[in-house]
């Protein structure tokens, strides 16, 4: 097994399932020292226990106050902060534009893009000043291609693959790397809150004919805030099974 995360801190949003939970019990197998953020003060006790996480924080990446509080106890526990991977996302309701109301249209883009804002806002200082970080944020699919009946989804995606670009040129000359994944359909709680029928419209749009599982998804990411992903930032890796056309 590699070591390739031996004396790094990883913190990992919405750490408690899926995909969070997938990079976290990488990083953690490779050595690193792994904080697991997320709402769900249950889940986050038991992913602890599944991934081998070191720490654990219940925190709304929502609200600035307590992401800042959240990274100043996981500084204390386990040191300054070296990888940030903000995987804390929702898909919504799946229905037309002239469907959704505003306050449906808020929730998902304020956890999914104002949440992974919030996370990556509040490493940058310490990372700058050390001249070392590493940055994925998780976007999908469907901020490149936009899906039907998933407007709030689509575009907060979207947002977050501008926010990695721009970020990524900020800190290029600082030592940090801030990168973002495009995951297909992937085999995590999120999908199971969609019908089996939208499931299935999923499957037939990927040439692979199936969907990812979380594990595929999280090797992806581990290259990323890795010491190897060294000239690489600001850069939208896919991995949606073939899915994808730019």
């Amino acid at each position: 097994m590699s070591e390739r995360f031996t004396g790094r801190v990883a913190v990992i949003t919405g750490g408690a399932s899926g995909i969070g939970l997938a990079v976290a019990t990488q990083i953690a197998k490779e050595g690193g020292t792994v904080a697991l953020w997320d709402l769900d003060v249950g889940k986050l006790q038991i992913a602890q226990g599944e991934s081998g996480a070191s720490y654990v924080h219940a925190v709304d990446v929502t609200d600035g106050p307590r992401v800042t509080e959240a990274l100043a106890a996981t500084v204390e526990r386990l040191g300054d902060v070296d990888i940030m991977v903000t995987s804390a996302g929702i898909i919504g309701p799946i229905k037309p534009i002239s469907d959704l109301s505003y306050e449906e249209w808020r929730r998902v883009c304020t956890l999914n893009l104002d949440g992974t804002f919030l996370s990556c806002k509040a490493v940058v200082p310490g990372m700058r000043e050390r001249g070392y970080g590493r940055i994925a944020t998780v976007a999908s699919i469907a901020g490149k291609e936009g899906v039907p009946g998933g407007s709030a989804y689509s575009a907060s995606k979207a947002g977050v693959i501008g926010l990695t670009k721009t970020l990524g040129k900020e800190l290029a000359a600082f030592g940090v790397t801030v990168n973002t994944i495009t995951p297909g359909p992937t085999e995590t709680a999120m999908v199971n809150d969609v019908s089996p029928e939208t499931v299935e419209r999923m499957k037939s749009t990927v040439p692979m004919g199936r969907i990812a599982n979380a594990r595929e998804i999280s090797e992806v990411i581990c290259f990323m805030v890795s010491e190897d992903c060294s000239f690489t930032t600001g850069a939208v890796f896919d991995a949606s099974g073939g899915r994808a056309n730019y």
